[in-house]
């Protein structure tokens, strides 16, 4: 592991040269586990910066050499009417994942694309991904409404995608109170959250089992607020009981589909609500996306 001491010489930048691409490509097949026809074309990624999109990496410079271990990558799009930002794709090398440097590639996609006066920026991400989870909605705020099954197909090349490849499409309202609070630190989204989660029975709840167990439909989508509980490590699971790693995706992609088709968005996620070791939790709460953004 790379030690701390490490993050000084790391320098988050624009991608600027075919080199500097060149090396994307072989940062995500690494971290992907990518086969060729699955990884992002060269030409295409040539194509997309030179036509103003957003490419940022991150750069160890500490061997004398500007080795990337990280990057983000997104494209304009046209959502709602507006011009927003996907991104596409965030990866960062294993040795260098405990630098915190995910959060500075996003916060640096974040300060371009309002630069461009761009306001929201999107992407998706497996909701059954704790770690994932927590750093989307904890870290950096997002919220989503969106819930895509096998977006990618049924499964790619790459060994995260073996169970299916569902989404949570999530919003990244740039500007508003709750990002703002988010990268300042101001809030105390965690401990609301969990006291709200121990008041809610779960849709999908972890049972002793480890299976997931579902609740009543109509008597929990007459409350004003769910949640889905998932594993701490859907990645252990998929490892030790594939059939359960899927029971657990058919589970959670019912309750997902049906709180959001009820009229509920997904506001927070707890890493933990037993403990250490504990399942992980998402609240849902009835109202729309649009009242994160008006916030002022």
């Amino acid at each position: 592991m790379t030690s701390r001491s490490s993050a000084h010489h790391i320098i988050i930048r624009d991608l600027k040269t075919i080199d500097d691409l060149s090396q994307l490509r072989a940062v995500e097949k690494e971290v992907w586990g990518m086969a060729d026809d699955d990884a992002l074309p060269l030409t295409l990624a040539i194509a997309l910066k030179a036509s103003g999109n957003i490419f940022v990496g991150a750069f160890d410079g500490a061997s004398g050499k500007d080795k990337m271990v990280g990057f983000a990558f997104g494209f304009l799009a046209r959502e709602h009417g507006e011009t927003t930002l996907h991104s596409h794709m965030l990866a960062v090398l294993d040795p260098y994942r405990h630098l915190d440097l995910g959060a500075r590639l996003k916060h640096a996609q974040r300060e371009r694309a309002m630069a461009m006066g761009v306001h929201e920026m999107t992407w998706t991400y497996d909701p059954l991904q704790s770690r994932n989870a927590h750093f989307n909605f904890f870290k950096l705020g997002v919220v989503s409404d969106t819930y895509k099954a096998n977006f990618y197909g049924p499964e790619t090349s790459s060994m995260l995608h073996q169970n299916g490849t569902d989404r949570l499409w999530v919003r990244w309202i740039l500007n508003s109170k709750r990002v703002r609070n988010r990268l300042t630190g101001k809030s105390n989204a965690r401990g609301e959250a969990l006291d709200a989660l121990k008041l809610l029975a779960p849709l999908v709840r972890f049972d002793p089992s480890g299976k997931p167990a579902r609740a009543g439909l109509a008597e929990s989508l007459a409350r004003q607020r769910v949640s889905i509980e998932i594993p701490s490590d859907i990645l252990e699971v998929e490892r030790v009981d594939m059939g359960l790693a899927r029971e657990w995706r058919e589970a959670t992609r019912w309750a997902f589909d049906e709180a959001v088709k009820a009229g509920f968005f997904v506001a927070e996620f707890c890493r933990s609500i037993r403990g250490q070791q504990g399942p992980g939790a998402y609240l849902l709460q009835r109202g729309t996306v649009s009242e994160v953004g008006s916030e002022l």
